[in-house]
This record gives structure tokens, sequence and C-alpha cells, in this order.
């Protein structure tokens, strides 16, 4: 596990796209102290995603290139079909190739060979690492995957590591294990928010307040993990749990993590 690093880096961070995972780890940034907003630059289609981070102070642009230009790692963070158009718009902004330069993909289900194939239309040689980041990032309790690809270098990987652990913890994983790890950490926390809101209803129908229900429901699935990560144990009520395996809770949970990782597979670029 990568331990976390607030000392300031002398590098500028680019974002190709500019939804909620590029601002969870741009954000992460800059209210670590890692890095200035001044150090960002940001590319995407649209006005309206980039209007949060100018406001910030980042530098932002319609061109892709523009952002290759001007930054020391560039996190690819579009949607894995509109790899290729931003891939193209790369090529169409950029004054000249670039030699060589550190792109992270935050891409569900594009390899790292996917996209080393594709960065060589503009960068010779590019040094790709892959990740699997999830949206808990954006208030400091993410969990963070990556995995490295064939140029990168052990600089590189301690960089990315640093960068990543603002938002949580991070750890480097062989890709054959990053689907079923986005399947656990992408997806899971929608697993979650379902399980928090069947316990507040189930509070709601004994009575209590709907506030007082989703605030102490919230709080009690906080309570556990922590519980877990400091004990390294899971605690159990037997008559609670005895319910929910007769539910089918247990199984329910484990087709959907396998679904989310199947799905995930599926949605790699040929």
């Amino acid at each position: 596990m990568e331990q976390k690093c607030n000392v300031g880096l002398p590098i500028n961070v680019g974002f190709i796209g500019a939804g909620n995972m590029a601002k969870a780890i741009g954000e992460g940034l800059t209210h670590s102290g890692m890095i200035k907003p001044s150090q960002l630059y940001i590319s995407a289609p649209s006005d309206r995603n980039l209007e949060t981070w100018k406001a910030l102070g980042a530098h932002t642009s319609h061109n892709n290139g523009f952002v290759v230009e001007h930054s020391d790692i560039v996190f690819i963070a579009v949607k894995p079909h509109i790899l290729d158009s931003a891939i193209e718009n790369m090529k169409a902004t950029l004054a000249q190739l670039v030699p060589t330069k550190l792109f992270v993909s935050v891409l569900a289900g594009t390899t790292l060979e996917v996209l080393e194939k594709k960065l060589s239309e503009v960068v010779t040689e590019a040094r790709v690492i892959r990740v699997m980041p999830n949206t808990p990032m954006m208030v400091g309790a993410g969990v963070s995957v990556y995995s490295a690809g064939r140029r990168t270098t052990s600089e590189d990987l301690t960089m990315i590591g640093n960068i990543l652990s603002v938002g949580g913890i991070s750890e480097m994983v062989p890709e054959s294990l990053i689907n079923a790890v986005g399947a656990v950490t992408g997806s899971g926390p929608a697993f979650v928010y379902i399980m928090i809101e069947a316990l507040s209803d189930g509070a709601v129908k004994m009575g209590l307040p709907r506030s007082m229900a989703l605030q102490f429901s919230a709080q009690t699935v906080f309570g556990a993990a922590k519980m877990v990560l400091q004990t390294k144990s899971l605690g159990s009520t037997i008559t609670g749990v005895h319910a929910m395996e007769c539910g089918g809770v247990r199984s329910a949970l484990m087709d959907a993590v396998e679904a989310a990782a199947k799905r995930s597979a599926e949605l790699c670029p040929k």
C-alpha cells in the first residue's frame, strides 16, 4: 500500500475529460497541497464540464493536444467509446509528435495493450499506466489500483501511487485482476448505497424519522467498515444475519460483483 505524500510536486498534471473521476483526482491533488490549481490542464468538448475547473484556477481547453503539450502526466478520463475520438482530437491539435509521455488511463475495460497501440499514433513511446479508481476518492476514502505498461519506469509508478493516495488507498496489481477489483471497488459503492437505503427503510418502517434513519444507517455502515479495517475481522449478530441469509443477500452481492466484472471485460475496445 502506498503512503500519502503531501510534498508539492514540480509537475503539471493534465486531464483529457473533465467528469467526476477527473474532478475527484484533481481536487484531491490541490486540496492536499500536492500541486497548485495552476499546475492543472484540462480539456473537454463542452464548456459545461470545464466551468468548475476554471473556477478552481486550472487551465482549460477544448483541444486535447494542449493538455498533452503542457502536462508531465496526462490522465485519460473519458468514456471507453470516446477514446478513439479523443485521440483523433489529440492528433489534430498537437503542434508536433511527442517522443514520450506518461499517460494514466481510468477507462473501464480498456487494456494496456489497446491503450499503448492507440496512443502510439500520437506519442512515439507512450508510457501507460492503467488505473481503476472509485468515486469515494472525492471524499478522501477511495480505493485505487493500478497496473504498469511495458515502458513505465519505477519513478512513474512511485509518482502515480503518491498521486492516487491523496484520495484514499492505492496499490499496484497485475492487470489480470483489474476487472475483478473494479467490480468490488467501482460498483461496490452503489451496492452499499442500496444497503444503506434498505437499512433506512427498515428503520422508518419501525417508526424512525427518515432523516434520522438515513443518518444512523450511513454512520453504522461507516463504523462497521472502519472496524473491519482496524481489527481485520468481521463481527456478526446471528439473528439478523440469519434473516439476511434467508433473503439471499450474500448470494445477491456475489452475483452483482461477478456481473460487474464480466461487464467491464465486455467494454474492452478491440
